[in-house]
């Protein structure tokens, strides 16, 4: 099995760690904070996914990243919550503007979802980690997770843990 990563960051870290946990071929997910090179070297929330290829291509991690957190809202391109694909080569740079850019056009958008390099990456304080899977019904999971896993069961069926 070829493992892969990408950096992924939109919204909170427990909202898109919990995201990427549910989907089938991401075998693991790093909860924390990530930075690329400057002017994007700001420390912002985010996720770093150790996908399967095989299982699910990085073109679905990157729609499925689009569509559970709000890339196109206001938020500060530099600032914590930052919408972006943090990539670990040019083909995976190639992949997200593609997704990006297709996403935009049918929401009839300009792109906002940043492809950075991933520069550093800092995990959060352990007893943040696995936040959905520790305690679901808290009630920022329910609130803010839940609604992102409904999601993910009804549009991305085939690829969602049960």
């Amino acid at each position: 099995m070829t493992v892969e990563r990408i950096g992924l960051g939109g919204g909170c870290h427990w909202c898109t760690e919990g995201v990427f946990q549910a989907l089938k071929g991401v075998d693991q997910v790093d909860q924390g904070f990530l930075s690329s090179t400057s002017p994007w070297d700001a420390w912002s929330e985010g996720v770093v996914a150790h996908f399967d290829p095989a299982a699910i291509s990085l073109a679905t991690l990157v729609e499925v990243h689009l569509r559970t957190h709000s890339g196109s809202g206001t938020y500060s391109p530099g600032g914590r919550y930052r919408s972006a694909v943090y990539i670990f080569d040019a083909t995976q740079s190639t992949v997200a503007r593609e997704v990006i850019a297709a996403v935009a056009a049918e929401r009839d958008e300009a792109p906002r979802t940043l492809v950075l390099p991933l520069a550093g990456f800092q995990a959060s304080e352990e007893r943040y980690r696995n936040y959905y899977r520790t305690d679901p019904d808290r009630p920022f999971c329910r609130r803010y997770i839940d609604p992102k896993l409904d999601y993910l069961r009804r549009q991305f069926a085939d690829l969602t843990r049960p």
